[in-house]
């Protein structure tokens, strides 16, 4: 083979590490920068990855060792994502969500990766850049659909609380450095203020439809899962699914509450479980001691490996990120240092919310579903599968900078289900988990209906609150989460399929931890991947 691939691979790596890819591979090489989304910066990266595109078609693969193709299929499937996310998505052009600069200032504040000082030069360069930064974002978003802009004012307001106040966490170990710090933080603060008056212009234009369409959606689904399943299929089987998951909900219920299975037997249990919800000032105090109980409830039962080792951090959600998700998962990247904790971040309800919506978040996000919640982004879920994606060591640098969404959303779904199986929490966390199983699989529908179909919101309300039992307010947050992302929330529950169907192939001669600590020992590959490297006995 005239071509070395391992070679080849570091240089495409590398080329693609923009500053926001790096953060989260933990690579410190952009740290001075923010995104940059100018038309001539795009346009080098779409000549970059095309050249990446043809380099990497050039390699036989069927020459290579079997990690180094897992590798070259990843790399490959990513470059082509890429490139048609740039040029035929172009979300840069009309989402100003992507340009937001939070996490990349934020990451610089939380994480111990260096000293402060050497920290806060990168941050003050950061912050200096800030105003072109939204320059160019001015520049280049065009048409931008009102829910997006809506989202973005209230996630800018949270960049500028964080400049105002938690860049003093950082400079306060740097006296020397404060003039600067001042002046930098004036300048951005004013940008941002600029900013804020553009977009809330914008927020009273219609703008574009935020739905993708059935062409670009199923395209962009293709890239996103990297599996065979058709558009078509994978919403025969979350269909199928939801009646499967609808009946095992009615059986627990029916447990706790007694009488036969029924949906008003669901209803009441979880009504039941609703009057059992954490105080909004109490409830990170209440993730910590969830998350402990679920690392005892792991290592008692052996059902994978924790690892002491790598710290855990659960704290309130910065409010740049709030207004997408409940909760996440932020982990150091593969290439950072040891030793970084691991951010579990818990939303509270936005503040805008009437005391009605937000008592209904709380009815939804209860003690029992909190636990569980805990379980998906923490043990052993997000948390501690991307803990052991992190020893694991390649030829090229290729999962340690990328990730398949299918594979770490799928693990984190189906370690829901491990647990309750195992009866963490007893049944009425396992019709927590049901209740998950239902949402991951509505999840799926919803994507498809609202971005191909012409979902209405009325309509989505009433399959969420129908079909999932969720609350007004949960069901309201997942349908703006649907018209705000597209394709994601389908890797739920392929992701959980696939798993789940690994899972359930463990040799007779393999015990469930030992089979467990396999599955999470290649990185985070697509699980079509996984399941090849398994079949193969490779080691991880």
């Amino acid at each position: 083979m005239s071509i070395d691939f391992p070679t080849l691979a570091e240089r495409i790596v590398t080329a693609m590490l923009d500053p926001l890819t790096a953060h989260y591979a933990g690579a410190h090489v952009a740290d001075d920068e923010l995104m940059d989304f100018s038309a001539s910066t795009v346009a080098d990266q779409v000549a970059t990855l095309r050249d990446a595109s043809h380099a990497l078609s050039e390699v036989d693969g069927e020459e290579l060792e079997a990690e180094e193709q897992v590798d070259h299929a990843m790399l490959s499937a990513i470059v082509d994502a890429r490139l048609f996310a740039l040029t035929e998505i172009a979300e840069h052009e009309w989402n100003p969500l992507l340009h937001n600069p939070g996490p990349l200032l934020d990451v610089l504040i939380s994480r111990d990766f260096a000293p402060p000082e050497e920290r806060l030069v990168h941050l003050v360069n950061r912050l200096a850049a800030l105003p072109d930064a939204l320059a160019t974002a001015r520049a280049v978003l065009i048409d931008c659909p009102q829910l997006h802009v809506r989202t973005a004012i209230d996630q800018f307001a949270g960049v500028a609380d964080l400049i105002r106040g938690r860049v003093d966490e950082l400079a306060a170990a740097v006296p020397s450095a404060r003039d600067r710090v001042e002046a930098t933080r004036s300048g951005a603060l004013a940008a941002l203020t600029e900013f804020d008056t553009w977009l809330r212009a914008r927020a009273e234009i219609p703008g574009r439809s935020p739905r993708l369409g059935r062409r670009h959606w199923e395209a962009k689904l293709w890239h996103t899962l990297d599996t065979p399943l058709t558009a078509a299929e994978l919403d025969r089987r979350a269909w199928s699914n939801l009646s499967q998951s609808a009946d095992q909900l009615r059986e627990v219920a029916a447990r706790i509450v007694g009488g036969k299975p029924s949906d008003d037997a669901v209803r009441q249990a979880l009504a039941a479980a609703a009057d059992r919800r954490p105080d909004p000032a109490d409830v990170v105090a209440a993730a910590r001691a969830d998350f402990v109980e679920a690392t005892s409830f792991v290592e008692q039962f052996e059902l994978v490996t924790t690892l002491p080792d790598e710290p855990c951090r659960i704290a309130e959600m910065p409010e740049y990120e709030r207004g997408v998700a409940a909760a996440y998962c932020d982990a150091p990247g593969p290439m950072e240092r040891p030793g970084l904790p691991t951010l579990l971040a818990i939303s509270p309800p936005p503040a805008h919310w009437s005391a009605e919506r937000i008592a209904s978040f709380y009815r939804e996000y209860n003690n029992d579903m909190l636990r569980n919640l805990i379980v998906h982004e923490g043990m052993p879920g997000h948390y501690l599968q991307l803990a052991h994606a992190r020893r694991f060591g390649g030829a090229t640098p290729v999962r340690a900078v990328f990730t398949s969404g299918t594979f770490v959303e799928g693990w984190a779904v189906y370690a829901e289900r491990l647990l309750a199986e195992h009866g963490f929490g007893g049944p009425q966390v396992r019709l927590q988990q049901l209740k998950m199983q239902l949402r991951s699989t509505l999840n799926t529908i919803l994507d498809q209906a609202v971005h191909c179909d012409g979902l209405a919101e009325s309509e989505a309300i009433a399959l969420l609150t129908t079909h999932g039992f969720q609350e007004e307010g949960e069901a309201v947050g997942k349908w703006q989460r649907a018209l705000l992302t597209s394709t994601q929330l389908s890797t739920y529950f392929v992701g959980y399929t696939e798993m789940s169907d690994i899972a359930a192939a463990r040799p007779a001669d393999t015990d469930l931890r030992g089979w467990h600590d396999e599955m999470l020992a290649h990185g985070s590959p697509s699980p079509r991947h996984l399941r090849d490297l398994l079949t193969r006995g490779v080691p991880g």
